[in-house]
């Protein structure tokens, strides 16, 4: 009896625990936000806001840190008065990302392709009629066929190839001038991530994937509202000779491990030499391509000699 009692027990302490853990509450309340329209007008009372002009987050400057004001609701104000009187300016999210504290860029990336998806889906697909978004802003819809359309992501694997020795980076025309990241491209539909990942190596680079392994993921606002997939390729050292698909790609080439922990280093701004060149740099740690590289580094470096 008592071995039974000490279980009951422990399970009853371990949900009860689950059920008042800060992270359980707020999820739950979100949730209940999400749905209840009357506790949403409720928090909107007392809440504060991010603003947005044109799908560009309004930034404050501080010293040398950009800062996203939390503000009350500013009323329906011109936007050159929110910048003259609140005294920042509106960015361009790609730009704002990069500066902005960690725990703001997730948020603007969300606020924004929030933004974007209601923008694009002010009417129903099947009955052309005009549909509603609830107070959340979690859903729309469309009361002359009853469906309910809630906001999606498009599955994006980008993938760090590697032959053990060196790691694959490429480039694409509309890419800054120096900067090189991981492949990548949108999954089919019918395809798993692993179908993907080989597919676009070998359709980007003409290399075929021996192995590969899930690393991370990331919500990326980029060019619309995408989940990154972020996985580690391996190929075949003897079968590395890179083909590239130049309809993809302006380059793409190996590089070394020194090349590799210089070029992390490397500043955007510093790149450019003085013959108009530029060495290579990667995307900041804020994204998802750079915790990839990093990872390999890491692979690499831990290595025996």
């Amino acid at each position: 009896m008592a071995a039974i009692y000490q279980a009951v027990y422990r399970r009853a302490s371990s949900l009860f625990c689950r059920l008042h853990s800060t992270y359980v509450r707020k999820m739950r309340y979100l949730n209940e936000l999400k749905e209840d329209d009357s506790l949403c007008r409720q928090a909107q009372t007392s809440g504060t806001f991010y603003l947005f002009h044109n799908l560009s987050p309004f930034l404050q400057k501080v010293g040398k840190k950009y800062l996203v004001p939390q503000l009350s609701a500013a009323g329906a104000l011109q936007k050159s008065v929110i910048e003259s009187e609140l005294k920042g300016s509106f960015t361009d999210l790609r730009k704002a990302l990069f500066i902005v504290d960690g725990k703001d860029s997730p948020l603007l990336a969300s606020a924004q392709s929030l933004l974007r998806w209601h923008d694009s889906h002010q009417y129903c697909s099947k009955t052309g009629q005009p549909t509603q978004k609830n107070v959340a802003g979690s859903k729309r819809v469309c009361h002359a066929s009853g469906i309910t359309y809630y906001p999606q992501m498009s599955p994006v694997v980008i993938t760090l190839v590697s032959d053990r020795s060196r790691c694959l980076l490429a480039r694409q025309p509309s890419f800054p001038q120096g900067m090189y990241t991981a492949l990548s491209g949108f999954c089919d539909i019918g395809e798993n991530v692993e179908e993907t990942v080989r597919r676009e190596v070998a359709e980007e680079v003409g290399l075929e994937v021996e192995s590969l392994w899930y690393s991370a993921s990331q919500h990326w606002p980029f060019p619309s509202s995408c989940l990154m997939i972020a996985c580690h390729a391996l190929v075949r050292a003897q079968q590395a000779e890179i083909s590239m698909n130049s309809l993809e790609l302006e380059e793409a080439r190996w590089f070394g491990l020194e090349e590799i922990m210089e070029g992390l280093k490397r500043e955007p701004m510093s790149s450019k030499q003085d013959n108009g060149s530029f060495l290579p740099w990667f995307p900041p740690q804020q994204a998802i391509a750079h915790q990839l590289i990093c990872e390999w580094v890491k692979q690499q470096t831990s290595q025996p000699a």
